[in-house]
């Protein structure tokens, strides 16, 4: 059975060395990240995060970082391209902030829709 990263059913156990080739199909998963992944993507300040973040994510949804905040739980669901792809993802299919990536990515797939298992598909 092929993997759907849209059916965590379809996954496979995680192996070292998956990504390798890999159609990055984890980066087509919805991205929530904190106050912290914003200022490690140097999208606002210390001082922006200290303040309002309701101001902040009007101000990141209108540059098109941000498509919501979720002020119960300080979360901010980063943008898609074509309700897809992460907006970080780069033409080559590999992140183009892979060093400042948020938590979740670095965590994944220890955490996620189905812990301990990859979408992983070869491009």
């Amino acid at each position: 059975m092929k993997s759907d990263a849209q059916k965590p059913s379809t996954w496979k156990p995680y192996k070292k060395g998956m990504c390798d080739g890999c159609w990055s199909g984890c980066c087509t998963l919805p991205l929530e990240a904190s106050a912290y992944d914003l200022i490690r993507l140097e999208l606002i300040t210390e001082d922006e995060a200290a303040s309002s973040l309701k101001k902040v994510a009007k101000r990141l949804i209108k540059e098109g970082f941000v498509r919501s905040y979720h002020a119960n739980s300080g979360l901010f669901m980063i943008e898609q391209r074509h309700g897809r792809d992460c907006i970080f993802l780069g033409e080559d299919r590999l992140c183009t902030v892979y060093e400042k990536r948020p938590e979740v990515c670095r965590e994944f797939p220890k955490i996620g829709p189905r812990p301990g298992f990859c979408p992983a598909s070869k491009k």
